[in-house]
């Protein structure tokens, strides 16, 4: 054959073939671009075990036709307690946040928070707070599409010294993530300092701090285990505290979006999502405790079960006004602690 015909038949090929490419990957062209906001860097467990995973899932049942791109570490400007707003106003189409963030704005939400309420597994607590958010926080969440709400597994208290009782809590400054953490901090004797977590690291280095509140999950991504020796847990459920989340979508965003999509992300929101969220929290958390285990230095701990329930006798006073606190703000407190709880126990992992 000679070598012009040999050619001919070499590009025919390669254009016979090109198709097959775009059918295994995308076959059309992204109708719709969404920009995803949050704050802690790309290399955060959140962020490639989470939010990313769950972008390409939507991206590929959309056969493309979704495209979410990921902006991390505030990368579209602003800090992270404006986020919400940011969904809200949609400077940002998706955003990740904690409620917690911006303190009594979503008072309802701090049931979850208080002390003593939530399971020591992820999974439990983001399916309860998810079945929790769409029964009890329409009204709350009302200026954006929620995609789905979840708390993280059991906190941890990192700090420059170990804990072992209250009484090593007197006068330790540590950063609190929520608005009821920092009452139960404040409850057991520490000093208790809010501020958001990229701040975190500077903070403990400077010595403006001396530890934090955060579960395994997000050790890494902050340095804790670098700037801080000492891990202490709580034995068992309930435990200490948790945080909650959302992953939030501007309104008009989703309203854009064809109908035919909207199943797409309908398919990826609510009870989906917050599972997959809760599964991410327990399995990046196992892998990060037994990282730090293995560091030379480092020392992890749990206070004893007796000391437990010292905690818990002595921050009840914290939920007790919390409950108080939001009669002014026509919410039944008791009956939303007893939502929690419920739900805790239905999804239960025995």
């Amino acid at each position: 054959m000679p070598i012009k015909r040999r050619r001919v038949f070499a590009l025919a090929g390669v254009a016979v073939a090109a198709p097959a490419l775009l059918r295994e990957g995308y076959a059309q062209a992204a109708e719709v671009n969404l920009k995803l906001h949050h704050f802690l860097p790309a290399a955060s467990n959140i962020h490639q075990k989470f939010l990313t995973p769950l972008v390409r899932k939507i991206e590929a049942e959309s056969n493309g036709r979704i495209k979410i791109t990921i902006f991390p570490a505030m990368q579209l400007g602003g800090a992270p307690p404006q986020l919400y707003d940011q969904a809200r106003d949609g400077v940002a189409d998706i955003i990740w946040t904690l409620p917690g963030n911006t303190p009594g704005r979503f008072p309802a939400s701090e049931a979850m928070e208080l002390p003593f309420v939530a399971d020591k597994l992820g999974i439990v607590n983001a399916k309860a707070f998810q079945e929790y958010a769409d029964t009890y926080l329409k009204d709350e969440f009302k200026e954006v599409h929620l995609i789905c709400a979840w708390a993280h597994d059991a906190g941890l208290i990192h700090a420059n010294k170990q804990v072992k009782t209250m009484e090593d809590l007197k006068g330790l400054k540590l950063r609190f993530p929520t608005r009821q953490a920092g009452e139960a901090l404040k409850a057991l004797g520490a000093s208790a300092i809010g501020m958001p977590i990229p701040q975190v690291p500077e903070s403990l280095a400077q010595k403006v701090i001396d530890g934090c509140v955060v579960p395994w999950e997000v050790v890494p991504a902050i340095k804790v285990q670098e700037l801080l020796k000492y891990h202490t847990g709580i034995p068992g459920s309930p435990t200490l505290y948790t945080a909650t989340f959302v992953l939030a979508m501007n309104k008009g965003s989703y309203d854009k979006v064809p109908a035919d999509l909207k199943k797409v992300l309908d398919a990826n929101s609510g009870m989906a999502a917050a599972t997959m969220a809760g599964k991410t929290w327990d399995d990046a958390g196992a892998a990060v405790a037994e990282m730090v285990a293995k560091r030379s230095g480092n020392v992890i701990s749990e206070i004893s079960v007796d000391e437990a329930a010292r905690w818990r006798k002595t921050t009840q006073p914290v939920i007790d006004a919390w409950v108080a606190s939001v009669k002014d703000r026509n919410l039944d407190g008791a009956k939303l602690v007893e939502a929690v709880r419920v739900l805790v126990q239905k999804y239960k992992v025995s």
